[in-house]
């Protein structure tokens, strides 16, 4: 029986054509919209969860209140807070880093970008403890000065012509023999970034004492709690202040999920706006099905047709809409989803877009119940029809 009235439904969705392909459109951009965002947001958080397992959850950054990132200025650290938390037990290494834009030349051509500055006998096991690989030549000595490790995309994009480990760049005036070159990581930031020794840094940016980050690698991650209590009273009492933040990479990551999860809601929420006026196009072509069909409907109950079974009949075609439009929204929003991990990493971010099959198959039902919904009053208004009345409709 529920084979034939959805032969009924699919001959009555064929019939017309025009006004079927209409009503799905809807049906399609608001599915399509759904999950290239959610897939994207969550291919996001995917991304920064890798990166921050990469980055460790056994460290501690400290910088100044208002520091977000390289690039932005705040009220500094100094040497003096580095020296503080240094004399806490706990701690594999305490390493300051300075962070600024600088002027980059080579061969009369010149660039701005990232200038980062470490300890240069911190080098090799900062980078050992990051998992940042070199592809080419080696790290900073210690003691060594106007030496830079260089990011893959200053490397190959930055000047016309390639840099190679022994080449030599002009940054803020001070010239530097590039020593390393490291593998793309797969962000901008990081593969446009020039780093050299702190010591060196210092001199070319007329920074005698400031710090904008301190990262404390720590012995043991059940004492991460413990060490960081211990570093915001120790500063708090030296500083005499709080002009500073003592965060976790874990902490780091639950603001940055919260963050993308805002996001989440309010981007599905807007993409759910077509998902209602896809369904109001259906309701309202299922609407005018049931005028068309009025004698039909009229026959099929003279014959001995339930309401019941005229109910199921308007039911299914509304439910075929909502699934036609939801398997051409998903595969239309699984390639946006594609094509903007694409995008980005031509624009220089690492977005690697997983698909979760769950997301697919929600999203096909949920394109089915809304057609299934949409058809409930206009299926009901069909079965409630007079078989008289019916008959007689012109």
């Amino acid at each position: 029986m529920i084979l034939d009235y959805l032969i009924l439904a699919l001959h009555s969705l064929r019939h017309r054509k025009l006004r079927s392909w209409l009503t799905v459109v809807g049906i399609i951009i608001g599915v399509a919209a759904i999950i290239s965002l959610i897939t994207v947001s969550r291919s996001l958080e995917s991304t920064i969860q890798e990166q921050f397992e990469q980055f460790g959850a056994n460290r501690i950054l400290i910088s100044a209140k208002g520091f977000q990132g390289p690039g932005t200025l705040s009220q500094s650290l100094t040497t003096k807070d580095v020296e503080t938390i240094e004399k806490i037990s706990g701690f594999e290494y305490v390493l300051p880093a300075l962070f600024r834009n600088g002027e980059v030349k080579h061969r009369g051509e010149t660039s701005f970008t990232l200038i980062s500055g470490l300890p240069a006998d911190s080098f090799e096991q900062f980078y050992a403890d990051m998992g940042v690989e070199l592809d080419q030549g080696r790290t900073i000595q210690e003691k060594e000065k106007y030496t830079a490790i260089i990011g893959s995309r200053v490397a190959k994009e930055m000047f016309s012509r390639d840099l190679s480990v022994g080449s030599k760049i002009i940054v803020n005036k001070g010239e530097f023999r590039v020593v390393g070159i490291v593998e793309e990581i797969g962000n901008a930031q990081d593969d446009n970034q020039i780093t050299i020794s702190l010591e060196t840094a210092r001199e070319i940016f007329n920074e005698p004492e400031r710090v904008d980050t301190i990262i404390a690698q720590v012995k043991s991650t059940s004492d991460i709690p413990l060490l960081q209590e211990k570093i915001e009273r120790e500063l708090e009492r030296k500083r005499r202040d709080t002009n500073f933040q003592v965060l976790t990479a874990s902490q780091i990551l639950e603001q940055i999920n919260q963050v993308l999860g805002v996001m989440q809601v309010v981007l599905v929420g807007i993409a759910a706006i077509s998902l209602l006026v896809g369904a109001i196009g259906i309701m309202n072509s299922m609407y005018t099905s049931v005028l068309e069909r009025t004698k039909d409907i009229g026959i099929m109950k003279a014959i001995g047709a339930r309401n019941s079974a005229i109910s199921q009949i308007f039911l299914i075609e509304s439910g075929l809409i909502g699934l036609g439009g939801g398997i051409m929204g998903v595969l239309l929003g699984t390639g946006l989803a594609f094509l903007l991990g694409s995008f980005s990493q031509q624009a220089g971010f690492l977005l690697i877009i997983k698909i979760e099959p769950m997301v697919l198959i929600l999203g096909l039902l949920f394109a089915f119940v809304i057609g299934m919904v949409s058809g409930i009053l206009p299926a009901y208004q069909a079965s409630r029809l007079k078989p008289v009345d019916a008959l007689r409709y012109e």
